[in-house]
């Protein structure tokens, strides 16, 4: 892990590093064009790209293009955005990004939960499935209470850096 010291950028490590990340992002399930966008857009210095440089970065169609921005900002992972007088999106990974995943996160997990428990209802609690079921709801409540101090170790330990 670099310690920020070296500022030189090798654009041909850079690029491998891409599709390196964008690979790990594909065997966990990650389509393969957005995982590819991410990855530049979180190697981009700025953290911000048009859609015109990451087609051009990737070596890929705009059409590409287009349907991974579209992808990763429905899952919150990017934003659209244009800068004042500017006709071009600019597509951006914000800083914050986990944090902010987290809570949407959250959000996704609090439906799971309540979806679950009526899977339970429906197919009986004292089945194989609803034992099933019950467990993976309580894993989810599990996730849900511990995530707060997760959070609050991270942001700890992000102002202790």
């Amino acid at each position: 892990m670099s310690d920020g010291a070296d500022t030189q950028r090798d654009e041909a490590e850079v690029r491998r590093f891409v599709e390196r990340f964008a690979l790990t992002m594909v065997e966990t399930g990650m389509p393969r064009m957005p995982a590819r966008v991410f990855a530049a857009l979180l190697a981009s210095e700025e953290g911000k790209l048009t859609a015109a440089e990451l087609a051009s970065a990737l070596h890929v169609s705009p059409a590409a293009i287009s349907g991974a921005v579209r992808y990763l900002a429905q899952v919150g992972m990017i934003a659209r955005e244009r800068d004042p007088g500017e006709r071009r999106d600019h597509y951006v990974v914000y800083e914050d990004l986990w944090s902010a995943m987290s809570v949407q996160r959250d959000q996704a997990l609090a439906r799971w939960v309540k979806d679950l428990a009526s899977g339970v209802d429906a197919v009986g609690a004292g089945t194989r499935a609803g034992r099933r079921l019950d467990e993976t709801r309580r894993y989810f409540e599990f996730l849900r209470e511990e995530m707060p101090r997760l959070m609050a170790r991270w942001q700890a330990a992000q102002r202790d850096r």
